[in-house]
């Protein structure tokens, strides 16, 4: 169906939309929400240009679409708890985003969603690629989609988090970071699709089959995730937004910028449980 209170221009036939005549800084009316939704059940990932956020007018948009996620490893500004910063300058030992990855897989409801605003943008460089996981499930053949239907995989942040701490001189010890186990395909819960759904960022193992076997199907996986045909690439400017269903997505920042800096924040949204 035809949108009324958008325009939408297709990125590409698989993934991604770029949507303008609405200012999503500012209070919305239930006609615009619902059209945003369908939106990103339809297109995976929205991206808007020229959006000013301030933190509260960020979380407010953010909560359009559900409770707002605190991350289990990053704290926000003061009395922001909900905000994620992301930033990288010439002092930067590494970026948020690095590996291809589905944001926080490793809670026992992964979010539904991230919306990322940046205010500083580099030169040039800094985009961000994002992967359809309805057109890496859509190109299994029919046995391998058999064969994966029913297992399980475990994600763990123990390996992403840690990582980052120490680069960060954080001392973590006596964290404990959420893990769980999810289905490799999992449902869209709006849509009906399936989708594959583990990561490098955060998938260790498939529960059910033996660990050399779990290595090669995951590393076939992965490749299949991270064709370029299934993917779209976000150049940032200055205020842009970029809202993605992380039920359906996954997404790597590159990080080409340096020394350069690249600043914003991202509200990420409560999901629920795959299946």
């Amino acid at each position: 169906m035809p949108y009324e209170a958008l325009q939408i221009e297709p990125a590409t036939p698989k993934i991604g939309a770029y949507v303008s005549g609405i200012d999503i800084a500012g209070p919305l009316g239930n006609h615009e929400i619902s059209e945003l939704q369908q939106a990103l059940a339809d297109h995976q990932v929205l991206f808007f240009r020229d959006q000013p956020f301030t933190l509260d007018s960020h979380k407010a948009f953010g909560r359009l679409f559900g409770q707002l996620h605190i991350h289990p490893n990053t704290p926000g500004p003061a009395g922001h708890p909900e905000i994620l910063p992301i930033h990288a300058d010439a002092n930067s030992k590494r970026v948020a985003g690095e590996q291809w990855h589905s944001d926080v897989s490793c809670d026992e409801e992964p979010p539904l969603g991230s919306i990322l605003h940046l205010h500083t943008v580099p030169p040039s460089g800094g985009d961000t690629l994002f992967s359809s996981m309805y057109a890496a499930y859509d190109a299994l053949s029919p046995r391998l989609k058999t064969y994966l239907h029913g297992l399980t995989a475990l994600h763990s942040g123990e390996r992403s988090y840690r990582r980052t701490n120490r680069l960060l001189n954080i001392d973590d010890r006596g964290r404990v970071y959420p893990e769980a186990n999810h289905p490799v395909i999992r449902t869209h819960p709006v849509t009906g699709r399936k989708a594959l759904f583990v990561n490098r960022g955060f998938t260790y193992r498939i529960n059910e089959v033996p660990e050399d076997e779990s290595a090669a199907i995951l590393d076939y996986l992965y490749n299949l995730a991270e064709q370029p045909e299934f993917q779209v690439r976000f150049q940032w400017k200055a205020n842009s937004v970029a809202f993605w269903d992380n039920r359906a997505v996954q997404h790597k920042a590159l990080w080409d910028y340096f020394p350069n800096v690249r600043s914003g924040y991202r509200v990420t949204i409560k999901g629920d449980r795959p299946f």
